[in-house]
């Protein structure tokens, strides 16, 4: 049975691991991800389309500078996008926090069975949740930089609010504006949380190392006839 230390070093770093798995469905099931503002003009008024939107759904705002603007429409992000490069990044965006998300629930669960077992020589003990964590940061942080690159590069906001509004070209975009929400800022505390779970990890290797060297101390330091003896 493990040391009520260890189970109560290996809780915490269940409740960092199970937190961040919290957190990321959280992120995959809002659409607070971005907020683009695209300014367009063309002969007959001004106008600023503003859209919002996560991994799978957005919403879409027409302001006009004078006559009827169109209702706020509700959209699902890839049904929109044609097979482009756009469509194709986003789809990579969300495999690898669908990654990310797996390799916390696996965290989770290798820090709850060490707080009730010993698998310490095995890729079940500390190495194992070394590795899912290191993996779930790798992963998330994958995706906030492919996500950025997805809307600044490949203009993934103008191609949504151009299949949304067809009748504007995309000549007659006079400039977008983009804010990332609270959803795209989360995925930070995930990172936060699965490095918080490897310290508390190392910390708890590094009292059981400094243990183990008290407890040899005594015996390297006993006379070597008594030892013989």
């Amino acid at each position: 049975m493990p040391t009520a230390k260890k189970t109560l070093m290996f809780l915490s770093s269940f409740f960092t691991s199970f937190g961040a798995f919290v957190v990321i469905c959280a992120v995959l099931g809002t659409h607070e991800w971005i907020r683009s503002t695209i300014s367009v003009s063309d002969r007959a008024s001004n106008s600023t389309i503003v859209i919002t939107y996560g991994l799978f759904r957005g919403q879409s705002t027409q302001e006009l500078s004078h006559g009827l603007a169109e209702s706020d429409k509700h959209f699902e992000v890839l049904g929109k996008l044609d097979d482009s490069p756009p469509k194709t990044l986003h789809l990579v965006v969300i495999l690898f926090l669908v990654l990310s998300l797996v390799t916390s629930l696996l965290s989770a669960g290798f820090t709850l069975y060490n707080s009730i077992s010993n698998p310490y020589q095995t890729f079940l003990g500390p190495v194992g949740v070394y590795t899912w964590d290191g993996l779930g940061a790798s992963f998330t942080f994958l995706t906030m930089i492919l996500f950025v690159g997805n809307v600044q590069s490949n203009h993934l906001s103008e191609e949504l609010a151009q299949t949304l509004y067809p009748h504007y070209p995309s000549a007659t975009h006079g400039g977008t504006t983009h804010r990332y929400g609270f959803s795209f800022w989360l995925m930070l505390l995930v990172i936060l949380l699965n490095a918080v779970t490897v310290v508390i990890i190392v910390f708890y290797q590094k009292a059981r190392y400094k243990q183990k060297q008290q407890q040899r101390k005594p015996v390297e330091d006993a006379p070597r006839d008594g030892i013989l003896f």
